[in-house]
């Protein structure tokens, strides 16, 4: 992963400190330092000072030579998620649509080819893939990523998509470019996309898009469904023009939000006595 730096301004080991913070996950919750350099790439003596450098911050703990995160790992995503606003003005359109389909809902947004799940209210029901605060998918396989893709310039779309993956699933093969890019356009007329198993068998979805105050795409709302309980046509004509109401108040209400009269000052400096 080290040396991928174009910039005259890259700093090579706070790359490096990133990856070993993104080596771990659902199936490497602890890693022993031989397990974190071979994930990274690194060699042992950089993985060990970068560890046991996050370690002394508190992102990180050690204990009978494994290391795992720690819950202060979340304040770095949260801070992003907050930052926004978007996840306070979104959960109760988002539960009430919940309750209405009883099927779950998810915002999402693009980072790289991928998409990274920001928001999601879920059903106790039985999907291939497990999904949660953070997880990447390929952004071409999923609904969410293709509202996203259709969003951009189409030269701009091409670009996005010779990043790697870093979601570790394979690439998807039952689409060339120029059909993703065909679909690309009929989701930029439409105003909706659909996955039908393109992600994994048996995980069908449906997305729009969640504009901010300028009318641009910032995010992606979807619901989420099993294939072999829910049809395409169910998810078309029932689901859809509820998802579509509830991504149209989200964004008018975040747009609201974010033209609200608000600054924040700094408490006055008391004076040493």
């Amino acid at each position: 992963m080290a040396g991928r730096g174009t910039g005259p301004d890259f700093v090579e080991s706070l790359a490096r400190g990133l990856d070993v913070l993104a080596g771990f996950g659902p199936e490497r919750p602890t890693m022993t330092l031989s397990e974190v350099a071979a994930t990274t790439g690194l060699a042992r003596p950089t993985a060990r000072r970068l560890l046991l450098t996050l370690e002394e911050l508190g992102y990180v703990r050690s204990r009978d030579g494994a290391f795992s995160l720690t819950p202060r790992v979340i304040g770095l995503g949260m801070a992003y998620v907050g930052s926004l606003g978007l996840w306070d003005v979104a959960r109760p359109h988002m539960e009430d649509l919940v309750g209405r389909i009883g099927e779950s809902v998810s915002l999402a947004q693009l980072d790289g080819s991928d998409i990274v799940y920001t928001a999601r209210v879920s059903v106790p029901k039985i999907i291939a893939l497990r999904v949660e605060i953070g997880t990447l998918f390929p952004a071409a396989q999923t609904s969410k990523g293709k509202v996203l893709l259709a969003a951009l310039p189409p030269r701009r779309v091409t670009e996005v998509l010779e990043a790697p993956s870093r979601s570790g699933l394979p690439p998807y093969i039952g689409r060339t470019e120029e059909q993703l890019m065909e679909e690309l356009s009929q989701v930029r007329a439409r105003g909706w996309a659909l996955a039908d198993e393109e992600l994994a068998p048996g995980v069908r979805s449906i997305a729009v898009p969640v504009r901010d105050g300028h009318g641009e795409v910032h995010a992606a709302m979807s619901v989420t469904v099993h294939a072999a309980e829910t049809s395409r046509e169910t998810l078309v004509e029932d689901h859809l023009p509820h998802l579509i109401r509830t991504a149209g108040e989200v964004s008018a209400e975040w747009a609201l939000w974010q033209s609200r009269p608000h600054t924040e000052v700094a408490p006055p400096v008391s004076s040493a006595r």
